[in-house]
This record gives C-alpha cells, structure tokens and sequence, in this order.
C-alpha cells in the first residue's frame, strides 16, 4: 500500500499557454529534430507518481512538494488531499 496525497487541479482553459506548460511538466514532451526524436519524461513517469485521471495524480510525500511548487510557479489552483491506495494487481 502507498500512503501519500490526491492532487487535483484546474487550469484556465483560454489560458492556451498555461495549458502547454503544465501539460509539458505533467505528460513530458517529444521533439523531431533533424529526423531524431528526443523524449523528455514527464512528471508521471517518476518513481512514486501515479496518474488517476484528467488533472488528477497520486504523489507520495517525497514528490509532493516539487508538484505543489511547479502549481504554485504557475499560478494553478490546486486541492491535496491525503490518501493511501493498494499495489498494483498483475492481469
């Protein structure tokens, strides 16, 4: 079981550049560049993040503190909640 934090945001949707750069922060980004792709992971891919839902992640307490920053940074209203969820069950 993971104990840690639900965190849900709400990004101004007519605000097109704020939506970008936390889209990049969150999902990552890829760039072609000279017929190479480069892949810059997102925050989601880190060690103790798990995705749940549209502007909505699982962070434990060690990675907390670096998504309520980036929040703040931008200026994104945002609710923690604490919370534990189980492991993963294999299909």
């Amino acid at each position: 079981m993971l104990t840690g934090f639900i965190v849900t945001w709400d990004v101004d949707s007519s605000d097109t550049a704020q939506c970008y750069r936390v889209r990049r922060f969150i999902f990552g980004r890829s760039v072609t560049s000279a017929g190479k792709t480069y892949r810059y992971p997102g925050f989601v891919e880190r060690e103790g993040v798990r995705y749940l839902g549209q502007s909505v992640l699982f962070v434990t307490r060690t990675r907390l503190e670096e998504l309520r920053s980036f929040l703040h940074k931008e200026a994104v209203d945002h609710i923690v909640v604490e919370a534990s969820i189980g492991g993963l069950v294999p299909c």
